[in-house]
């Protein structure tokens, strides 16, 4: 019980603490201004015998056949090698903002197929595609694999991590840019909140026009804030500069109750309340305990010892409490009463479950 309310406590400190002023840069993005996904097909070579089983992987083959005819090697018809240092990976990566052609970015590949271990292999050229189709980076190089597997002749395997997957520092070159968002906004440039708040936005607004003059930021919607700026994009790097260091105070969030039915785990927020309610909990369990005893008949009978399976079946009723929760309980008091309830982690959900349908629980419950 103490480790199921230690998240809720540790919030309840964090809620004590007055709110800290924040700067922009850490509350918001520019527009535009983001990574894209890249992703690719290739082959990775050079493994040691633990390479795709191409019986059950006969795209490796294609691939490879491909691959060789258009550097002018041609395998005959109906010829298909049996190869086991070969494996087909899928390759992905993230392009981020303002990436310029020539510079390197890092790269993760992952089996396709049954390979058993990618460590030791190397990556050959290998495009990397965005959504639009296009040709973003060029991947090759020799993997890194933090995992690694034996297996032994009868089958029997062994492995620690997952050596199908590794990856490949600076292993793709940047060949065409991104248009960014900093110098294709027109006249503005547009803050996205990373949390939509219409008190935000206010402050946010508030706090550029006081810096820069009326009418310099204008509330675009509850999450989103347009800045005029300089034309000039070199003006702007210096605007933004300024810009993102300002500081503000966010709105405070909502109220909201954060169950993960999975671990046990609960954060309740500091705006949480809970009407006038009575919680009461009980917990019925049921125990049956399965032993053998020994059947020995009398020696006159001419019987025979047998072993004869006996239960014991109990239903216990463990003492039921009520909890009385005043009008406006406030986030101590509520796991104050709910530590004297004595409440497991599944309860404990049916308890807030049920103060919300009762309309008790003046926040959002979210279950993760």
């Amino acid at each position: 019980m103490r480790r199921l309310f230690s998240a809720a406590l540790i919030g309840l400190l964090f809620a004590a603490t007055p709110a800290a002023a924040e700067r922009v840069k850490d509350i918001a993005r520019v527009n535009g201004v983001r990574s894209n996904p890249l992703i690719g097909y290739g082959l990775v070579v050079g493994l040691n015998g633990t390479g795709d089983q191409t019986s059950q992987a006969p795209f490796t083959v294609q691939s490879l056949k491909t691959m060789l005819n258009e550097l002018g090697v041609t395998i005959p018809p109906g010829v298909n090698p049996q190869l086991k240092n070969v494996a087909a990976v899928a390759i992905h990566a993230e392009l981020p903002p303002f990436a310029k052609p020539g510079q390197t970015i890092d790269i993760t590949v992952s089996s396709l197929g049954n390979a058993g271990s990618l460590r030791g292999g190397s990556l050959l050229m290998t495009p990397l595609k965005g959504a639009d189709g296009e040709v973003y980076a060029i991947a090759q190089g020799n993997l890194v694999v933090g995992g690694f597997g034996a297996q032994g002749s009868d089958g029997s395997r062994i492995s620690v991590n997952v050596p199908s997957a590794g990856r490949i520092p600076n292993g793709a070159i940047v060949e065409r840019a991104v248009p960014d968002g900093l110098s294709s906004n027109g006249e503005e440039l547009v803050l996205d909140l990373h949390r939509a708040d219409f008190t935000t936005v206010q402050r946010l607004v508030d706090v550029v026009n006081r810096t820069y003059g009326p009418e310099t930021a204008r509330a675009v919607d509850g999450g989103s804030v347009a800045v005029r700026a300089p034309f000039d994009v070199s003006a702007r790097v210096g605007f933004m500069a300024q810009l993102e260091n300002l500081e503000l105070t966010q709105g405070d969030a909502p109220a909201k109750v954060v169950v993960n039915a999975r671990t046990g785990t609960i954060v309740i927020g500091a705006g949480v309340r809970v009407m006038p309610a009575a919680v009461a909990h009980g917990s019925l369990t049921v125990s049956i305990a399965e032993r053998v005893e020994v059947s020995q008949p009398n020696p006159l009978a001419g019987g025979e010892t047998v072993a004869v399976p006996a239960s014991n079946v109990q239903v216990e009723q463990k003492e039921s409490r009520m909890v009385l929760m005043q009008g406006g309980t406030s986030l101590e008091e509520i796991v104050r009463a709910v530590n004297e309830v004595g409440a497991a982690p599944g309860d404990l959900i049916a308890i807030l479950e049920a103060l919300k349908q009762a309309g008790a629980l003046r926040a959002e419950l979210e279950i993760i």
